[in-house]
């Protein structure tokens, strides 16, 4: 799981995205009657590692992770929607920093089965992360 700052990041640039309804990880969604393309979101925080030693409070962190944006697409209409739709996703971030995000790489996958939605094909649009954070510990 991320941190709230990067889900916060990313999730307030997707809603720059009026192309296809977004879903974020873990909301529900309702298909529509008549399949049309959305795009499913999952944000992952691998590591969150101390970068710097010194006094409480005053050190810096590295957390490091991927954003999965996967467009979804009926199955039987090929990839070339999904993956038009993936490249404009990733230009919503490419060369654009969020917050205190750098994402210095980015990749479109293979394409699958939708896992989680029979008779979806999913295109991915992958983006790898890092953040820095002096260390700020909330009061109780």
């Amino acid at each position: 799981m991320s941190s709230l700052t990067a889900y916060d990041a990313f999730a307030t640039r997707l809603g720059a995205w009026s192309t296809t309804p977004v879903v974020m990880e873990n909301e529900f969604y309702q298909l529509p009657d008549t399949p049309a393309p959305f795009v499913y979101v999952e944000i992952f925080g691998d590591t969150y590692d101390q970068d710097t030693m010194g006094a409480p409070e005053q050190n810096e962190w590295l957390e490091r992770g991927v954003t999965h944006l996967h467009v979804m697409t009926p199955s039987g209409q090929g990839s070339r929607l999904a993956r038009q739709y993936a490249n404009s996703l990733l230009y919503l971030f490419r060369e654009q920093p969020i917050s205190t995000l750098f994402m210095p790489e980015m990749s479109i996958g293979a394409g699958e089965p939708g896992k989680d939605w029979p008779g979806y094909f999913a295109m991915t649009a992958t983006i790898y992360w890092r953040r820095r954070d002096i260390t700020s510990i909330p009061p109780a």
